[in-house]
């Protein structure tokens, strides 16, 4: 019992909840204000934050609860639940992420393993009840997705997803040869950090292009017929952003600047952790040569991680979005 008193006070400031639960305070008497709801957009972002806050502060105090009535089964199943997300205590670990899958060469192969890659994870959201909503995608010619992002919205999303960035690559029978041969193909995962508004990233207005376009993804007549759809270059870097799902011009900008804003801080920081790396070792860059995890469905069935070794050969329910064995495993391995 002791032992227990002991990691549930380690955990009390691990997770911050005292930090928290000023911070609930603090949003809730702003929200007691007429002006809180004038910028609507802040206001809901203030309204998610507290409620988030307070989904961690309860969780606490129910674990203390059950302390408190020796009921060690659920105890212990809860701690380690809550210990785990020590685990994430990354800069941007609490946020959201911008989720991107792009397809590898190997064209409707590719494409149609990229579309398998994003129900699977689309169900994997639904799981963890995160919101999340497509920003931009490119569909292939026959069959498939080209690429596909998604802005991805819930506590611990980013942290959760990160480890996903890499290759996936899939071996199986081609359901587009008549031959029915055995096919491997690839796709790429990015996975960003949403970065909160209040984080001083400089994007001037002379560095950048803004391209409109008409959108090619759903949204009804609106979004089709007119220039909705908005392209933003950086000039000094030459990354490129698009979003095409909102029904006005100005809210795809400002989605996009949230992405270019997100890819300019990766940017620095892979920089920075290559120079720290050249004393310590070559770094690799997330990319095409990094494969991460194989999904093979012949001649055998199994869904193996090249990183934490865990592997299943339930590649059905894999695919279906039971993900956390292999998310839980590299998160504690960093």
């Amino acid at each position: 019992m002791n032992d227990n008193k002991e990691r549930l006070n380690n955990l009390r400031k691990k997770l911050k909840i005292e930090y928290l639960r000023k911070k609930i305070a603090e949003i809730e008497k702003a929200m007691e204000e007429s002006s809180f709801w004038t910028n609507v957009e802040k206001a809901s972002q203030q309204a998610k934050l507290l409620s988030d806050y307070k989904q961690e502060v309860e969780e606490f105090d129910y674990l203390t609860l059950l302390a408190e009535e020796e009921n060690n089964a659920e105890f212990l199943k809860k701690l380690d639940e809550l210990e785990f997300k020590t685990f994430l205590s990354g800069k941007y670990d609490r946020g959201g992420a911008i989720f991107a899958i792009h397809a590898g060469q190997g064209g409707t192969e590719a494409m149609d393993w990229t579309q398998m890659l994003s129900r699977m994870y689309e169900n994997y959201f639904k799981k963890k009840n995160w919101k999340y909503s497509v920003l931009d995608l490119s569909k292939g010619e026959e069959a498939g997705i080209k690429s596909i992002t998604y802005e991805v919205l819930g506590m611990y999303a980013y942290g959760y997803l990160k480890g996903e960035a890499g290759t996936h690559r899939l071996v199986r029978l081609s359901p587009f040869n008549s031959d029915n041969l055995r096919q491997t193909s690839f796709a790429m995962v990015e996975v960003l950090p949403i970065i909160d508004k209040d984080i001083d990233v400089e994007i001037k207005e002379d560095e950048i292009r803004v391209d409109t376009f008409r959108s090619s993804g759903a949204g009804g007549q609106n979004v089709n017929k007119l220039e909705t759809a908005v392209r933003i270059t950086h000039l000094p870097t030459n990354i490129v952003v698009s979003c095409q799902t909102e029904r006005s011009q100005q809210k795809n900008r400002e989605k996009a600047l949230v992405w270019l804003k997100a890819k300019l801080v990766q940017k620095q920081e892979e920089e920075n952790k290559v120079k720290e790396q050249k004393l310590k070792g070559k770094y690799k860059t997330p990319g095409w040569g990094n494969q991460i995890r194989s999904y093979v469905m012949h001649p055998y069935q199994m869904v193996k991680d090249l990183r934490t070794n865990v592997e299943t050969s339930d590649v059905s329910g894999v695919l279906d979005g039971d993900l956390e064995q292999f998310i839980q495993a590299e998160i504690r391995m960093l």
